[in-house]
């Protein structure tokens, strides 16, 4: 088979960006290609349907395509024989405990709220393109954003030491 025209020019100049958006919703590096590769795999097939820039495209595959995974795989708490030790402090130098604090709280937000966060903020695409990009109402986007960032205000591993909720 031919590469549709236009497609291997597409793939080498969008993919570190929309891999970041795959990394941002799986927070997992190898499932974050096979998600874009996934992702990009069925545009291929449907590149001669899509009518103009072909990246909001492939970010809402990428997105529907996250969300059946999610919906597949079984997310529970797996029992170990052993805790894992607490951190006695955190590293003010890299600031790595406050990032990983809030991909865990991320994390913890329903897929829905997670992926309006991850493009709005993370990707910084307009409420519009993102409402379009899963295919909701703008409305929706703010109030899925709205929610979410309360969520995560509300987030006890999120406030600074010493500070109450």
């Amino acid at each position: 088979m031919n590469t549709p025209e236009g497609f291997d020019d597409f793939v080498a100049t969008r993919s570190s960006r929309l891999l970041r958006t795959a990394f941002l919703l799986t927070r997992d590096w190898a499932l974050a290609e096979d998600l874009l590769q996934t992702a990009l795999a069925r545009a291929w097939e449907a590149w001669q349907r899509i009518d103009g820039d072909p990246e909001p495209y492939v970010r809402r595959t990428i997105v529907n395509t996250y969300a059946s995974w999610w919906r597949r795989r079984w997310r529970g708490e797996l029992p170990t024989a052993e805790l894992p030790e607490l951190a006695v402090t955190a590293d003010p130098e890299t600031g790595l405990d406050d990032r990983d604090q809030l991909w865990r709280a991320l994390g913890r937000l329903p897929r829905r709220q997670r992926a309006v966060l991850v493009l709005r903020y993370f990707e910084e695409l307009s409420e519009l393109e993102v409402a379009e990009t899963l295919g909701c109402s703008v409305g929706t986007v703010k109030s899925q954003a709205s929610r979410a960032l309360a969520k995560l205000r509300l987030d006890e591993t999120l406030a600074p030491e010493g500070m109450p909720r």
